[in-house]
């Protein structure tokens, strides 16, 4: 058997980060047997489907490295085909016509209600003659479910779920204007697309339930679920924005590098021993429905930092320069033309070994490349002012001459001119980080100094120092 799953969001918003985990799923399982990914998009909801959500969903699919097989299928271009299968089910039996009009319907529910009751449609034109239908009603076609015994799921995840068939109605499968359901489409789609695995949130369990009634009606071998259960925020209550439940775009944008988002997303439920950090290559060698847990899994934003931190170091320079000459950009509203992209490259092995994200690295790159003079934090300010200019002055005119310009050398004349003025390294190297990088953070400031050129170095301080 090949193995074909698929993703299946419905286009109504951004690619939500609990869909962009299902799609890893599907896309690692998929990959792990040899087998196909597809997508399909379920726009049949046309008053909220939008194209600008599907291409959310596109790019979003694009950036975490999540390719399908074949072309992306329109569910809504299909209704045809779904209204075809409904009509075959009503000649097989399986189905019938219903003309209960919305006002007997919403009668129904509030009796039930009123009654302590479930509220599901009571099977009034189930065996009904349809010469009895009303002029002037449209009907809807409705799935003739059975009403004894029970449905049994055997799910990769949940394990076995039983419900008895009592508790399932008979759903509409076409409205009245002739359009197909959800519910119908769904199982169409899967059953032409000869998908083998639904993996999907466990919050479509009882979709699930109803959904096998259609497969059976209509002879169709069933695909094999895993219901994954939901994420949480790291509160444990259910995921709202302020725990993370954002677009994947939204984690771009706060820098984070996809192979970490995959990672992490990976780990939301899903494990391997006690391995954390887990590669690509790995996780698809590894990924198995069996290593899915039945509980909610937590969101924390913490771990996600320190992921993205690990895959920032393993990063290539030129690609994070790459990825951090737009934010600098936009920060500074000047171009960095290639002479300073490869300053940022040479200083990017010191750089990513403090920064957790992108924006982060952008905002500690900064100093490199910004014109002169730089604008100064504050406590960076305060160095540079007074005996801090004085000592910056001295320090430049011992530096002037100076031939070495390595940071092992500059180290060591810095260290000789403050032991001769019997000061602290720090009342020398603390004014020193602040006149070259604006900040009291920065890299080792003797890196920073080689990597700046001594051109540069001394400029900077001539900006600030005043000489006694």
């Amino acid at each position: 058997m090949t193995v074909v799953t698929r993703f299946a969001p419905s286009p109504t918003g951004f690619l939500h980060i609990g869909g962009a985990r299902t799609a890893l799923f599907n896309w690692l399982f998929a990959r792990h047997h040899g087998g196909t990914f597809l997508l399909r998009i379920e726009d049949t909801d046309r008053a909220r489907s939008t194209e600008a959500a599907v291409e959310a969903i596109l790019d979003g699919l694009k950036w975490l490295e999540l390719g399908w097989d074949g072309d992306a299928v329109s569910q809504f271009e299909r209704r045809g085909r779904h209204a075809e299968v409904a009509h075959q089910m009503m000649e097989a039996g399986h189905a019938y016509r219903c003309y209960a009009s919305p006002e007997e319907l919403e009668a129904m529910r509030a009796e039930q209600k009123a009654a302590g009751q479930p509220m599901r449609y009571d099977g009034r034109w189930r065996d009904r003659d349809p010469a009895e239908a009303p002029a002037g009603v449209s009907p809807v076609i409705r799935l003739k479910a059975p009403q004894e015994g029970e449905t049994v799921l055997a799910d990769h995840v949940q394990g076995e779920v039983r419900v008895q068939n009592a508790q399932l109605d008979d759903m509409v499968l076409l409205r009245a204007d002739g359009t197909p359901t959800y519910m119908l489409s769904v199982v169409v789609d899967d059953h032409d697309m000869n998908v083998t695995h639904v993996i999907r949130g466990d919050d479509h369990l009882t979709n699930t339930f109803r959904q096998i009634q259609i497969y059976r009606a209509m002879g169709w071998d069933l695909p094999q679920f895993a219901h994954i259960p939901l994420i949480h925020g790291a509160d444990g209550a259910k995921l709202s924005k302020r725990h993370g439940a954002l677009g994947v775009d939204a984690y771009r944008d706060m820098g984070y590098l996809p192979e970490a988002v995959r990672n992490y997303l990976l780990r939301l439920g899903w494990g391997h021993g006690d391995d954390e950090i887990i590669s690509t290559e790995q996780a698809v060698e590894w990924f198995d429905l069996g290593g899915i847990g039945r509980s909610p899994s937590r969101f924390d934003f913490a771990k996600l930092d320190n992921l993205n931190a690990h895959y920032m170091r393993l990063a290539d320079d030129a690609r994070l320069v790459g990825l951090i000459v737009p934010l600098i950009e936009a920060k500074s509203g000047a171009p960095v033309n290639s002479e300073a992209r490869d300053l940022l490259t040479r200083a990017m092995p010191g750089l990513k070994q403090r920064a957790k994200t992108l924006v982060e690295l952008a905002d500690s790159a900064h100093f490199y490349v910004v014109a002169r003079p730089l604008k100064m934090t504050d406590k960076a300010a305060d160095l540079v002012t007074g005996e801090g200019a004085a000592v910056l002055a001295e320090l430049a005119e011992r530096l002037r001459p100076f031939d070495a310009w390595d940071a092992a050398s500059i180290e060591a004349e810095v260290r000789q001119y403050a032991e001769n003025k019997g000061l602290k390294l720090g009342k020398v190297a603390q004014p020193l980080r602040a006149a070259l990088s604006g900040s009291t953070v920065s890299p080792p400031i003797f890196e920073v100094a080689e990597l700046l050129g001594k051109t540069e170095t001394l400029a900077r301080i001539a900006d600030i120092a005043q000489p006694r």
